[in-house]
């Protein structure tokens, strides 16, 4: 079947067929990483402050690339603004459940978020799923694109391994306000939720785990692909729920926290 039929019965254009990619230049991967760093550390700098501060690091960089490598990495500088991520059109908007809410209990609510992850080569991104009672990595997934299908993957792990949680907030990124994404949700009752109007810190818990998941293993290593990724943070995490203590929940771990262990009960 010529190629000109195909992309009919597709609906699909030629030129996407024909299109290939370009990698990102070297010079930019490395400013990419350097931009994740500083968000890290400063995720209220916008794109004319963090131009300043690399400029005085040495590199030659203005604020319109700047702004635009932040656009492709996904982040944006947080503060009090008329809309947070914007979803696609159509696609519904849910009202955020969580304020003076006490969180008490392991699926009382999940929450989950994307994030940029720097490669040797390239870059990938990162969803997880995140119980805000235990801080337990419930689910991850990392894909080369901020499409909505490994959001859904990660979703269904965590139902099917770790049952249905009362609330589960996100903010309002189109992957997230998806009718793939919110459907198995509501099918199970799961009340929606997601950060309104100037709620940048509702998903604080999930930011401090990407702090802790790149400067604790993306950043001490160079990985070559998604694959490597994925199988080195299937070790981190089983660290970071198992045996690595949190402050937080004064240094006990999300597992110990989640299933109730005897450690716990000792403790109380």
């Amino acid at each position: 079947m010529p190629i000109t039929r195909q992309c009919e019965l597709l609906e699909v254009c030629r030129s996407n067929l024909y299109y290939q990619p370009k990698p990102a230049p070297a010079a930019d991967l490395v400013l990419m990483r350097r931009l994740d760093e500083l968000h890290l550390k400063h995720p209220f700098l916008g794109a004319r402050r963090l131009v300043q501060m690399l400029l005085r690091e040495g590199s030659k960089v203005g604020r319109r690339h700047v702004g635009t490598l932040m656009h492709r990495m996904g982040i944006e500088p947080i503060y009090r603004k008329k809309r947070t991520s914007i979803p696609a059109p159509g696609h519904k908007i849910y009202p955020y459940l969580l304020a003076n809410v006490a969180i008490e209990r392991p699926n009382q609510a999940w929450a989950s978020d994307i994030t940029y992850l720097p490669m040797a080569e390239g870059f990938a991104y990162l969803v997880a799923i995140l119980d805000l009672y235990s801080r337990k990595v419930l689910s991850f997934r990392v894909s080369n694109s901020m499409s909505a299908d490994f959001c859904v993957e990660a979703l269904e792990e965590a139902l099917a391994r770790y049952g249905t949680p009362e609330i589960f907030n996100t903010d309002q990124g189109s992957q997230f306000t998806d009718d793939d994404f919110t459907t198995p949700l509501l099918a199970k009752g799961v009340r929606v939720s997601m950060d309104g109007k100037g709620r940048w810190v509702d998903n604080v818990f999930v930011e401090r785990l990407w702090r802790s998941v790149k400067y604790e293993d993306i950043y001490l290593h160079a990985y070559e692909s998604v694959r490597a990724v994925r199988a080195a943070l299937t070790t981190y995490f089983s660290f970071y729920n198992v045996d690595r203590p949190h402050q937080s929940l004064d240094y006990r771990t999300p597992d110990e926290m989640y299933f109730a262990t005897d450690v716990i009960k000792k403790a109380a």
